[in-house]
Parts: C-alpha cells; sequence; structure tokens
C-alpha cells in the first residue's frame, strides 16, 4: 500500500490529521495507496515556509528560476515509464496513452515556461518629454488547483508558469487523481527545488481546496475544473479583489460540412470524441453533420467507434480503458438513460467488452453514440465528460452557426471543411476560444488556451499565463 504524503518546506510529510482516504485504481476496483485529508494547519504550514521562500524566489534571476524547471523536466523524461505507469494505473486510462502524451506533455510544460520566461520582455513608451516603462513582478503566493482527468499534464501546465514568473505555489492535484503530483514532489526534491517554493496538500475540495480559495494570503487562483466549482471560487475571490483564472467545463461542437475530406473527419472525431475515455474537457459531444453527406459519415463513424478496444490499460491494443471513478462511471450512466428517455436512438454503445478475471470490476463503459436527439435536450446541453457523443444534422452554414451557439458552454470547436473562406467565417462567429480547422487537439504552447460563456474564465498559456502570474507597474520617467 502506497502511503502518499504531502509536500511541505522542501519535505514529504504526513498530514496533520493523521487522516487519510483511499485512492482507488478504476481498471481493478482496488485500493493501491492512501491519500492525505490536509486541513487549516497543513495550509498554515505551507504559507508559512512559501512567505519566508518568496523573497528569495522572487529576486532570483529568470536564468537561475529556468534552471530548476529545466532539471525538473529532465527528471520528467528521465522517470517516464515510472510515471506513465503511475497514471494509468490512477485514472485507468491507457499506459500507452499516458506514456505518449501526459507525462511528455508534463516535462515539455516544465521546458516550455522555463524558455518563455527568460524571453517575457517589459513594453516601454517614449514620448515628448518622457519615458514609460512596464515592470512586471510576481504577484506572490498562488494557487494552483488542478483537475483528475490529466493530473501531471494539467498539473505542471499550472505551476510551471506560476514558478518561471518568481511566485510560491500552494498546489492542490484532485483527490481522485494524486499520484503522479506525489511523484512529482519527489522529483523537485531530487531537482533541489528551494523549500517553500512550491507546496502541495492532498485531499478533498470541499475541505482543503475550499480552504485554500478562502485564504487572504493567496493572492491569485488558477483552477481547471467544474463550472460550478468554479463559480463558487469566483465568488470568493471578488471581495477579496484577487486574480482567478477559471478553465470549466465544455460542450464541444464539431461542425463537418459535405465539402470535408470524408475519411480525415471521421478519424479525427472518433479520436476527439473518446480519446482518454472522452474524460478530456476538449472532446467533442456534439457533432453537427451537413445533411447531405449524413448517412455516408454515420455509417463510417459508427463502423470506426464500434472497433475501439475497450480493455485493460496495459495492453498495447487499448484504445479505452476505465473511467476514472465508480462515481463518474454512473453519473455517465445516468446521462444513456437519459438520452433514451428524450428519443435517442443508440447507435453503438451496448456490445460485450472482454475483460481478464483482474478488470471484471472495473469502471469499464463502451463508447456510446446517439442520434435523433433535439439540440435543446440534456444531452446535447449538459456537460457529461464520458464516452457519449450525439449525431446531429444541419443544413447550411447559418444554421450550423446557430446550433453549435446554442449552448452555455464556449470552450472549443472544430470545423470540417475544404472551403477556408467558409472554415474563417464560421471560426469568427462561432463562440468558443478555441478553434480546429480539419483537425483536433493540435496545441501550440504558445497560444491563449480558454473558453467562453460558462467555460471559463481569462487565459492560460505563453504569455497570457505568464501575464496572469505577473503585476504590471507603469514607471514614468520626464526628461
Amino acid at each position: 500500500m502506497i502511503k502518499i504524503a504531502n509536500y511541505i518546506d522542501g519535505d514529504l510529510v504526513p498530514p496533520k490529521s493523521s487522516l487519510y482516504m483511499d485512492d482507488v485504481n478504476p481498471a481493478t476496483a482496488e485500493v493501491f495507496a492512501q491519500i492525505p485529508l490536509s486541513n487549516q494547519d497543513d495550509l498554515k504550514a505551507a504559507i508559512n515556509s512559501a512567505n519566508k521562500a518568496f523573497p528569495m524566489w522572487s529576486k532570483m534571476s529568470v536564468e537561475k528560476r529556468a534552471n530548476y524547471l529545466m532539471k525538473i523536466s529532465s527528471l520528467i523524461k528521465e522517470n517516464l515509464d515510472q510515471l506513465a505507469q503511475a497514471e494509468s494505473q490512477d485514472t485507468g486510462k491507457p499506459l500507452q496513452l499516458a506514456r505518449v502524451v501526459d507525462i511528455p506533455r508534463a516535462s515539455a510544460n516544465m521546458e516550455f515556461f522555463a524558455h518563455a520566461i527568460t524571453q517575457f520582455s517589459s513594453e516601454s513608451h517614449s514620448g515628448k518629454n518622457s519615458i514609460n516603462y512596464t515592470l512586471r513582478r510576481p504577484v506572490g503566493l498562488v494557487a494552483c488547483i488542478s483537475p483528475w482527468n490529466l493530473p501531471l499534464y494539467l498539473f505542471t501546465w499550472k505551476i510551471a508558469p506560476a514558478l518561471a514568473a518568481g511566485n510560491c505555489v500552494i498546489a492542490k492535484p484532485s483527490e481522485i487523481t494524486p499520484y503522479t503530483a506525489y511523484l512529482f514532489s519527489r522529483l523537485c526534491i531530487e531537482a533541489g527545488l528551494p523549500k517553500g517554493v512550491l507546496n502541495i496538500l492532498h485531499g478533498q475540495g470541499p475541505e482543503i481546496g475550499n480552504t485554500i480559495v478562502e485564504s487572504e494570503n493567496i493572492k491569485a487562483v488558477s483552477f481547471t475544473g467544474g463550472t460550478t466549482t468554479g463559480r463558487r471560487i469566483a465568488e470568493i475571490s471578488a471581495p477579496l479583489f484577487r486574480k482567478v483564472s477559471l478553465e470549466l467545463g465544455g460542450k464541444n461542437p464539431a461542425l463537418v460540412f459535405a465539402d470535408c475530406d470524408l475519411d480525415k473527419a471521421v478519424e479525427g472525431l472518433v479520436r476527439a470524441s473518446f480519446t482518454n475515455q472522452g474524460e478530456i474537457c476538449l472532446c467533442a459531444s456534439r457533432i453537427y453533420i451537413e445533411k447531405s453527406i449524413y448517412e455516408q459519415f454515420k455509417g463510417k463513424f459508427v463502423d470506426k467507434v464500434k472497433a475501439l478496444k475497450v480493455g485493460a490499460p496495459d495492453e498495447q491494443s487499448s484504445n479505452m480503458g476505465a473511467l476514472v471513478s465508480a462515481q463518474h462511471l454512473d453519473k455517465v450512466r445516468r446521462y444513456i438513460a437519459i438520452a433514451k428517455e428524450e428519443g435517442g436512438r443508440l447507435l453503438c454503445g451496448e456490445e460485450p467488452i472482454e475483460l481478464e478475471e483482474k478488470y471484471k470490476h472495473g469502471y469499464f463503459l463502451r463508447p456510446h453514440v446517439f442520434e435523433n436527439l433535439p439540440n435543446t435536450c440534456t444531452t446535447n446541453q449538459e456537460e457529461i465528460f464520458g464516452p457519449l457523443v450525439s449525431l446531429n444534422v444541419f443544413q447550411g452554414e447559418e444554421e450550423a452557426l446557430l446550433l453549435a451557439n446554442d449552448s452555455e458552454y464556449g470552450l472549443a470547436s472544430s470545423i470540417w471543411t475544404k472551403d477556408l473562406s467558409k472554415a474563417n467565417r464560421i471560426a469568427d462567429q462561432i463562440e468558443t476560444g478555441i478553434v480546429w480547422i480539419n483537425c483536433w487537439m493540435n496545441r501550440d504552447l504558445r497560444t491563449p488556451f480558454g473558453g467562453m460563456k460558462n467555460s471559463g474564465l481569462g487565459r492560460e498559456g505563453g504569455l497570457e499565463a505568464l501575464r496572469f502570474f505577473t503585476e504590471p507597474k507603469n514607471v514614468c520617467i520626464e526628461y
């Protein structure tokens, strides 16, 4: 049994409460680790440590801070297999996905912001008798709260720019998938990261997560997770006049036009719908197809979905693993029942899953595809965050946009067409923060990342992240 520890003041320490909760392997439904239940006393120790470290860390040259991030990036690469195994064990995702995507991206996040901070420059403006220049200083002590679906990938996506900019960080990984954050803290110790610069507290969101957000010592909060929680963080933070970056839910549309490369669109959207068991905020969940090619698209799409292998995460041939928890599996199953009640026609999803005895109690679910659902129904409006998508028909560009924008969410979308003029027109009018044309999940780390409407507030990535984690100060010199 693995006993996960908090990372406070440069050391691995047990929670002050001496209380723990179970960490379950979703593929086997077996407990494999114990997670600290941190409380106010743990936070107080972390804040004291961070406050002691901040003067030194914030004044350290960007080159030296970058060197620490590069050391950590290298250690992630060196420990790729161990980290990938841990990520798969904790999330239920295919080991190959963790090995090829999650862990390399975590290393890339650290490396990217190590380089980016050395290129982060101030602006200056000269007038008739004065020069104005902008200083950017770290905010101070910041909170980074990451989700369960891409644990180390998104954990490093937040803490890397925060640390690079000279802040000290109180980080809280999801209590559902904390294992790689714990292993990451061990790599920080190995890299010699100064004590107190990064503190990692484990535990439940409503308890330690809420305690972190409510602390007046926290000067900025970066959160990825559900819209309801994000709204609560915004409410707590508003009276404190603190910065918040909220990357929240999505109900992402894909528009497939008759003039698309049909095979490429089908291939891309199977991937966009069911990668990581559909447990990615950027996954396509509402697919709109132009009427003239609807039947053709549907046939090819459903055939490819049926061919996906749901199986043991450690099998090379598995395309999909287990959902992250029993509670989440129950949630997705409830939405499947709702889709049927709303008149949806199930095209695939009830085929049997062949599993070894070891995995018989795991949280596995085949990908489900529905058609014949109205755009206003629950299935097409609420975020499900699992392997369930709907196929819908449109006629013409105008209707496609109306259907796509008929949502309280606005995170990401994809457009599939060979007509780039049309694609650019739609990209300009579609209400999402990210638009992919003839692709999905093609990410340049320099670009802004975030959503509109109930999908969030602010932007992450590139210079946007470094701006968020710094405070601008104008200096005017008259001559």
